[in-house]
């Protein structure tokens, strides 16, 4: 009987202790749960601060986790539930970067506080919103027909701009397709024009590609350091998230997953736009910018640009939105200069019909 009682006790004590030592091991998992968050911008200063200055606020106002930056990854340990609410309001901090291309003390106490409601909708910005550029200033189409390359973005894989300087047409492209890929609809952008020389001899050009490509494609340039942080836009340019490459460089390509510029075309041959709308993947969006008053190829060199207006309209999922003088967003004396080049154009093109016909 004594034997069969210690041994009994013996089981209790094992049982105890083996529910003690399962508790044990389930309230250390919880407790040390652990996540890695990526952080996806250029430069990991811009979230964590200079000397961690923000991750150390981070740390304080959440001190029941534990944080380590390591590169571009937050890797977060703490109980689950910890965690799970903190990944939803470090998103919230990585959006409003992205938006607005600062963050401040401010900014991440008022994100990180339970109390506040935060809703991060493009849809409160409007219909013409786009995008935020830098500094959180709002990108918005300006004029009806830069609405309609918005709109018609959404609906067309394939959209022809076509119209004078000044209209905005490229600077919409640009928009459309950085909020592309900041809403990660596509991974890339890449931008292309013709090498063609607007009239001027420019000789050698030193230095690596991009270098020589650099004065075709200034507008571009232009409008993505409106729209993109500049350390961001060079570590974007780095590894090839953007890409820069004339023309002839696409010949032999698929481009996939991608939104590709192909700006000046009224510069491109008929087999050149051929070979460049050939490139199209399945998953790519394509916008062609051209302002057929300013073709600079040889007299006897037909544009591709025109001619795909001529023979492409009518298939479904391509749009040709026409700029005129009333979408022209600069000064007020470039549509005036618009007005007085066309009647001059036109004027010229009624003597020589007169004279042909003498």
């Amino acid at each position: 009987m004594l034997l069969v009682t210690n041994y009994l006790s013996k089981l209790i004590i094992i049982k105890v202790h083996v529910k003690y030592f399962f508790n044990f091991i389930a309230t250390n998992e919880r407790i040390m749960s652990e996540r890695i968050i990526p952080v996806e911008t250029g430069n990991p200063v811009e979230i964590f601060g200079v000397n961690d200055k923000n991750l150390n606020l981070i740390r304080k106002i959440f001190p029941k986790l534990k944080l380590i930056a390591r590169d571009n990854q937050l890797k977060v340990m703490g109980e689950e539930s910890e965690i799970e609410y903190f990944e939803g309001r470090f998103r919230l901090i990585l959006i409003h970067l992205e938006r607005f291309g600062r963050l401040t003390e401010t900014d991440i106490l008022q994100i990180c506080d339970e109390n506040e409601q935060l809703v991060y909708d493009v849809k409160t910005e409007g219909e013409d919103f786009i995008l935020h550029g830098r500094n959180g200033v709002p990108v918005k189409a300006r004029t009806p027909n830069q609405r309609k390359m918005v709109k018609s973005s959404t609906q067309n894989g394939l959209i022809f701009a076509i119209g004078p300087a000044g209209t905005g047409k490229t600077y919409t492209a640009v928009a459309l397709a950085v909020r592309a890929l900041k809403n990660r609809e596509v991974k890339r952008i890449i931008l292309t024009r013709p090498a063609v020389e607007a009239g001027e001899n420019l000789g050698f050009l030193p230095g690596d590609l991009r270098d020589k490509l650099d004065p075709y494609l200034q507008p571009l340039y232009d409008a993505l350091r409106d729209m993109i942080p500049s350390q961001k836009l060079l570590a974007s340019f780095d590894d090839t998230t953007i890409e820069i490459a004339p023309l002839a460089f696409m010949r032999g390509r698929t481009l996939d997953n991608a939104f590709v510029i192909l700006d000046e075309a009224q510069n491109a041959t008929i087999p050149q736009m051929k070979m460049f709308l050939t490139r199209m993947g399945k998953t790519a969006k394509f916008i062609v910018t051209g302002d057929l008053t300013q073709v600079d190829l040889p007299r006897n060199q037909p544009t591709g640009l025109l001619h795909a207006a001529s023979i492409l309209k009518g298939i479904d999922g391509i749009d040709f939105i026409y700029l005129n003088e009333k979408d022209v967003v600069r000064h007020h004396l470039v549509t005036e200069i618009i007005n007085a080049y066309g009647k001059n154009e036109n004027v010229n093109l009624n003597q020589k019909e007169n004279g042909e016909k003498k």
